[in-house]
């Protein structure tokens, strides 16, 4: 008798796994589990299941589908290795500033106001850079307005134009740069470069100084390292 009942037993748990595989098989074959044509074997849990995920998909609004499948913007706090245009966009318009914050800005405003947020950022580092350097007055203000034989490091200092500017959205995204250059970006632009000139020149100077980086409308130039040797 213990031998029927296990060979019973045995052959009803056969039939189950067989007919949930059939039932598994011939699901997975439709393009329309869930349609008005159900098979008669779809457990009707599973129909109604499916059928409540989908009613609920279609309700999300669109402008939430495109949040959740739009990658995030950076957040304000957090600065990038190299300035962006959606980082600088999601940057707080800085509420005024020392002297030296405004001749940084004033210097990027008439230097590099059409160039990217890239461009600007390497326009900075120069000014930056030349603080570092000895051989130029250790201050912003100092740098932009310094006088050589004559004539302005920077020719907008000096050219006889009014020095004003707007302050409109042009200004206020080169004075994001200069904000977050003086908070400490790193100048990862232009490897130490001290000059600079637009493409369209060609300045006697270029051709003993080493070219670092082009960037926009700018190449970037640093002096060659001295060794024991020179």
């Amino acid at each position: 008798m213990s031998v029927l009942k296990s060979w019973t037993g045995g052959a009803l748990l056969l039939l189950a796994l067989a007919g949930g595989l059939r039932a598994e098989v011939t699901v997975s074959q439709s393009n329309d589990p869930i349609g008005t044509a159900q098979p008669d074997f779809a457990p009707s849990s599973l129909v109604a299941l499916l059928s409540q995920e989908r009613s609920g998909f279609d309700s999300v609004p669109a402008s939430r589908i495109t949040a959740i499948t739009t990658a995030p913007r950076p957040k304000a706090g957090e600065a990038p290795g190299v300035l962006t245009e959606d980082w600088i966009a999601a940057q707080p318009v800085p509420a005024g500033g020392d002297q030296q914050f405004q001749c940084l800005t004033s210097a990027l405003y008439h230097e590099a106001r059409g160039e990217s947020v890239e461009g600007q950022q390497a326009v900075a580092e120069v000014i930056l850079n030349r603080v570092d350097d000895g051989r130029f007055p250790q201050t912003i203000c100092g740098v932009v307005h310094q006088r050589s034989g004559g004539s302005c490091q920077f020719s907008w200092a000096c050219d006889g134009r009014s020095d004003a500017v707007r302050r409109d959205a042009t200004y206020e995204r080169v004075a994001k740069v200069a904000r977050a250059m003086l908070d400490g970006m790193p100048r990862s632009l232009t490897d130490g470069a001290t000059f600079f000139h637009a493409r369209s020149v060609r300045p006697s100077w270029s051709n003993r100084f080493v070219n670092t980086a082009e960037i926009g409308a700018h190449l970037f130039y640093r002096r060659p390292i001295q060794t024991a040797s020179n």
